[in-house]
């Protein structure tokens, strides 16, 4: 008989035969029978060829222990050696017979293993440096991995599938493996990726559908978008992930129009041999149209059938539109939605639900029962702030509607997201996504429910160095803003980092400069809620500026301090949130004091030397109820004012019998007065996904009391440019409107800007580029018309001068917000040049 030491593979490995190493007591080789398995006791078991793995860790996964009785052989070893196959660790692997007693009933046994190839180092060819790092986290293959099948199986379809997330249909994967030349049994990997084209979706067509118009079918699908000139601003990529929901949604389309039996018979995807580009061909069969029938509620004690069929808002005889019944079933996600559901969560029921049950169809007619449970009221139990490292709990307490023990109501839940999302100290963005930025935990046994808020921080406050260029002059500034100052910790030692912040104050100080022609200083405090309990806000601040009539050219500075303006002015207001109409509205009212001094200044004004005060009452009127402040994309933002000084003229003796023309300017204009009004008006509206169109409308109107004492030489409006002359202008407000010149849209008398009345018209589509806590950027293009007139009299909305143009604006939390825009003038006047950029340029340092 042959004599052969033996090796098992188990399920999954071929049966390998060794040749014999072991020796019996008496010196004699091991001879194992295979037609004649026999039974030994095992005198120990030891492990060779391993260098990573534990030995204790590996007998114990194999099971056989000293003592044991086992078959050879047998499925007992068949089935330990199977044990350690599965572990995945081993390439192969052998159990062999050692040695034997001297009785030859006492086995001595080895497990010999080759270890799977090491890992040195895993490359990526084929791809850029953005998709390697965003391959390697989805990957996170360790360096020093076993490399095995499975591995590099699942590799492969991880990098395929996000190649095809991103368009590429056809990339293909080779793994290349190369021994390394100093380690023994290691491995480099390198994944060679083969992108080839992007597959892009040139044109969708459907079979079977005579009713619904193409335009509506596409605009269905969200992620699945082909050539029309309707999807510019969409992507093309095909997207296999989302195809099967927008098909989903396709569905809904038909649903909507009545045919609840619609399926897609048939979805080809084909290449069209003229482009290599996708076309996607839906066969669909609609079925019958149905309508509604009878509507009945079961269930309801809390409102009447009535109040429920007003809001359900379906009659006998209407489509069986079971989308639209739906969403007035159950939306309410967005503020300012109406549903059953959000009837019954703005009144406390939060475990409220209803279910429509088609209780009889016969013909093309439905009928419909809604069943419902109302359950109990319930009530906010915790409420939790997570994430505010820099700012203090209670500030983000205070903005919340959503206190412990107060009813549960579904539109303060709503508001409470929006105030955090617009409070400037966190990422919008974050705070309004439902898998981030909240959760809601209910309990159903005690009827309440907690809130947990999560937010994350962003840097908010400014460090301004910049230059800007406007008015043929370059203006250099340094500023710096806290949007989260603390005065409460200023003089805590340890909230110096490197300022004390956390009480969402604002504390403000700017210098602007332009040598010896411009100077200005400006400082402001902003405390939102002054009590601490409610939102009454408390606005102080100062201001100085003064102009000369110095100027440079490339090589010479003039120096004239003989001629100058000097403005000086301060502040101080209250604001409140009011409750009526609703709580979006906030009132303000200031009271201000400016000085003017000139002195043979013949630019702007109505006199060119003299002195002036300006004691001012504002009271305007608002109501902001736009999603965030940063990127609004719904709501809107309105204000009224009006900022009137006391009829100084009509407070003297016989006024309406007074010659100003005889009056010098000094005592003519010694206290101004005027009554100043102001509407502005915006509205934004979400298209798709983040486009957005921004409709913004303005007016404004200086008036005078007495006719004889005629129109204020100061507060008046100066129209056109980009709305800043590179440097701030105190006795007039300036009015942007892009594609024209700075104040060039504004009429004079004689030296002095005579603009009393204006309006102003802006129509934007906006895209973001990036939304991220540390930059946001969004594109533009605009168009706009405004004017300004010197009387109310010769006041014509209608005849304005029109401009287009497109832009980009970059906030960055250091800096605040920059911009550019390219404007065109279509009613330039002749000889000017019509086009123009408008831009502010910051350097953060």
């Amino acid at each position: 008989m042959k004599r052969y030491a033996f090796a098992l593979i188990g399920a999954m490995m071929a049966l390998a035969v060794f040749p014999a190493a072991g020796q019996d007591a008496g010196g004699e080789k091991v001879v194992v029978d295979y037609s004649n398995p026999k039974t030994y006791v095992v005198g120990g078991v030891r492990v060779s060829g391993t260098k990573y793995l534990a030995e204790s860790q590996l007998l114990s996964v194999l099971g056989i222990n000293e003592g044991d009785r086992i078959t050879v052989p047998g499925d007992e070893v068949s089935s330990a050696v199977k044990r350690i196959w599965l572990q995945g660790a081993a390439s192969n692997i052998g159990f062999y017979i050692d040695s034997l007693s001297a009785d030859r009933d006492t086995a001595w046994f080895r497990l010999e293993l080759q270890e799977r190839p090491r890992v040195v180092t895993w490359n990526y060819k084929g791809v850029k440096n953005s998709e390697r790092d965003d391959i390697k986290e989805k990957l996170n293959l360790r360096r020093g991995g076993q490399l095995s099948e499975y591995v590099k199986a699942s590799s492969v379809k991880v990098i395929k599938d996000y190649f095809k997330e991103k368009g590429y249909a056809d990339v293909d994967v080779d793994v290349v493996v190369d021994n390394d030349s100093l380690i023994r049994n290691a491995v480099r990997v390198t994944f060679d990726v083969h992108k080839g084209k992007k597959l892009k979706i040139k044109e969708i067509s459907y079979e079977g559908n005579d009713e619904i118009t193409k335009f509506k079918l596409d605009r269905a699908m969200k992620k699945t978008k082909d050539a029309k000139w309707y999807n510019l601003f969409s992507s093309k990529k095909f997207q296999e992930k989302e195809f099967a929901g927008d098909k989903d949604k396709l569905l809904e389309v038909f649903n909507e129009a009545g045919y609840r039996d619609a399926k897609i018979v048939k979805d080809s995807l084909y290449r069209r041999p003229e482009d290599g580009k996708l076309g996607i061909h839906f066969v669909i069969d609609k079925g019958q149209k149905y309508y509604f029938r009878n509507i009945t509620w079961t269930g309801n004690s809390e409102y009447s059938e009535d109040v429920l069929n007003d809001i359900l808002k379906i009659k006998k005889g209407d489509v069986y539109d079971v989308v639209t019944m739906e969403k007035r079933l159950y939306s309410g996600e967005k503020e300012g939605d109406i549903s059953i559901r959000k009837l019954y969560s703005d009144n406390g029921f939060l475990f409220f639900n209803v279910t429509p049950v088609e209780l009889n169809i016969q013909g093309d007619s439905v009928d419909v029962e809604m069943r419902m449970v109302e359950g109990k009221p319930a009530t906010f139990n915790d409420i939790i702030i997570n994430g505010n490292t820099i700012t203090n709990e209670k500030v983000v307490r205070r903005a919340v509607f959503t206190r412990p023990g107060y009813l549960y109501r579904q539109t303060d839940f709503e508001r409470s997201v929006r105030e955090i999302s617009s409070m400037g100290h966190f990422d919008p963005e974050y705070a309004v996504d439902p898998a981030k930025g909240y959760s809601m935990i209910p309990n159903s046994i005690n009827n309440t429910v907690d809130i947990a808020y999560n937010v994350q921080e962003k840097p908010n406050s400014q460090l301004e160095l910049s230059g800007g260029w406007g008015n043929k002059m370059f203006v250099g500034t340094v500023g710096v803003s806290f949007n989260n100052f603390s005065t409460a910790n200023l003089f805590k030692k340890e909230a110096w980092r490197p300022v004390p912040l956390g009480d969402a104050q604002n504390l403000s100080i700017r210098f602007q400069t332009n040598g010896s022609y411009y100077t200005a200083f400006t400082a402001s405090f902003v405390e939102p809620w002054l009590t601490g309990k409610k939102p009454t806000s408390l606005n102080i601040s100062a201001y100085f500026t003064k102009q000369t009539n110095s100027y440079s050219t490339y090589y010479y500075q003039y120096l004239n301090d003989s001629q100058y303006m000097e403005i000086y002015g301060a502040s101080i207001g209250l604001g409140t949130r009011l409750k009526w109409p609703d709580n979006y509205f906030v009132f303000y009212n200031s009271l201000s004091w400016q000085s003017y001094n000139l002195q043979d200044w013949n630019y702007y004004f109505i006199y060119s030397t003299g002195r002036s005060h300006n004691i001012s009452l504002s009271t305007t009127l608002s109501r902001n109820s736009t999603d965030q402040s940063l990127y609004p994309r719904r709501g809107s933002d309105f204000s009224l004012g009006l900022q009137i000084t006391p009829p100084w003229s009509m407070m003297k003796k016989d006024w309406r019998n007074i010659d100003y023309s005889s009056m010098s300017v000094q005592d003519h204009y010694r206290w101004i007065e005027y009554h100043k009004w102001t509407f502005k008006g915006a509205l934004y509206t979400q298209l798709v996904g983040d486009l957005v169109l921004m409709t913004r409308a303005q007016f404004g109107y200086l008036g005078y009391f007495n006719k004889n004492w005629g129109y204020s030489p100061f507060e008046g409006f100066i129209v056109g440019g980009d709305g800043m002359s590179g440097y701030n202008t105190y006795g007039n407000e300036v009015i942007g409107l892009r594609g024209y010149e700075n104040y060039s849209l504004t009429p004079y008398i004689g030296n002095a800007y005579a603009g009393n009345v204006y309006d102003k018209f802006t129509v934007e589509l906006r895209y973001p580029v990036i939304m991220q806590p540390s930059s946001t950027i969004f594109a533009l293009v605009f168009a706009e018309a405004g004017n300004s007139w010197t009387d109310i009299k010769k006041f014509n909305p209608f005849q304005v001068k029109r401009s287009a143009g497109v832009g980009l604006r970059v906030f960055l939390p250091v800096v605040g917000l920059l911009g550019i825009d390219w404007g065109y003038g279509f009613d330039t006047e002749s000889g000017k040049d019509k086009s123009h950029f408008h831009f502010l340029i910051g350097q953060q340092f």
